[in-house]
């Protein structure tokens, strides 16, 4: 895979199982924080999905569009893309009402210099919106960054982990999910918190900044020595279908790959495709931030993209000099500054 046309494709062909969940949603659907890194490709997952199903089925997104041709992109594929700053009450209620909510709004990287901005974006904008779809199953964006760092050989936090961030994003993390617990309990809204860590596309993510340290001799910072990823049509195919788990008291659900995955190990994996040997400096800390994701496993199956192939095809695009966007996840942050 060399181009983004392919990566595209990949990233939005629906699977059987994600066909036949969309097909039992009830109503439309909503995406708040379609422009981001993640919503297009889930917008489009979920037209095609939607089209396979032979179903009619409204599909709206609302973001900023600071990048007009993602509003063109997505509007010409048949997604009724609104304009809007979320921040803006009047723009936010004057949205439609929709059945169905996936939040994919918030603010993390430039949190430092500008926690302000972050903490209305993550705790504030949640609850207008919570009050804005107080009638609607609502699927909230979240992260595993609320959760301690936890021991390499434990598999990984669970939900039943009481939540302990660090730093200010992740702090503000946990308020966007505590304000909608608190409209989820007082209006009854179904709701599942959906927290993720890390997804990644072939542009973006764990295995792409690992592999360009490697292939361009670049010391790798070890003392964040394990991390998970999950490939992120795998990513979007839950989180679409989540839609169908959304409960009051809101459900709480990990998502991620299965492997416990080493830094080290990923970056000789990188080595021998580049007949590179990997540079590392320091030693992997004893915990890490990692997710125990088995709980979607039982609901959703184990993603379709197994580590190898993701492995592989960041091998392939990083050869072939593919288009990489700006938004490297951070993931060997220990003090929480984003």
């Amino acid at each position: 895979m060399q181009t983004v046309e392919e990566l595209e494709l990949k990233l939005s062909e629906p699977s059987e199982r994600l066909i036949k969940d969309v097909a039992r949603i009830h109503g439309d659907i909503m995406i708040l924080g379609l422009g981001g890194k993640m919503g297009p490709s889930l917008a489009k997952l979920l037209k095609k999905a939607i089209d396979k199903a032979g179903i009619s089925k409204r599909i709206m997104g609302a973001s900023r569009f600071s990048n007009e041709t993602i509003y063109n992109e997505l509007s010409d594929f048949g997604i009724e893309c609104h304009k809007v700053d979320l921040l803006n009450d009047a723009a936010l209620n004057g949205l439609p009402k929709t059945e169905n909510v996936i939040y994919m709004a918030g603010n993390k990287f430039g949190t430092a210099g500008n926690e302000h901005f972050t903490w209305a974006m993550n705790a504030y904008l949640p609850g207008r919106v919570a009050e804005k779809y107080k009638h609607s199953n609502i699927v909230v964006f979240s992260t595993g960054n609320i959760y301690p760092f936890v021991p390499i050989e434990s598999g990984g936090a669970t939900e039943n982990i009481r939540p302990s961030p660090i730093g200010e994003y992740a702090q503000s993390c946990l308020g966007r999910e505590r304000v909608f617990e608190h409209f989820s309990v007082k209006n009854g809204t179904k709701m599942l918190l959906y927290r993720l860590n890390y997804a990644l596309d072939l542009r973006y993510g764990v295995l792409l900044e690992v592999a360009k340290k490697v292939i361009s001799e670049k010391p790798i910072d070890l003392r964040m020595g394990h991390v998970n990823v999950i490939w992120q049509g795998d990513a979007n195919e839950y989180a679409i279908r989540s839609l169908l788990h959304c409960e009051s008291p809101a459900k709480k659900l990990n998502i991620t790959g299965p492997e416990t995955i080493s830094v080290q190990w990923l970056a000789e994996q990188f080595g021998e495709h580049f007949q590179k040997k990997p540079i590392f400096e320091n030693q992997p800390a004893e915990t890490a931030l990692l997710n125990n994701a088995s709980r979607s496993f039982e609901l959703f199956g184990k993603p379709f993209v197994s580590l190898n192939e993701m492995i592989m095809m960041t091998v392939e695009w990083v050869k072939s000099g593919g288009k990489e966007i700006s938004k490297p996840t951070h993931f060997q942050e220990r003090k929480g500054d984003f």
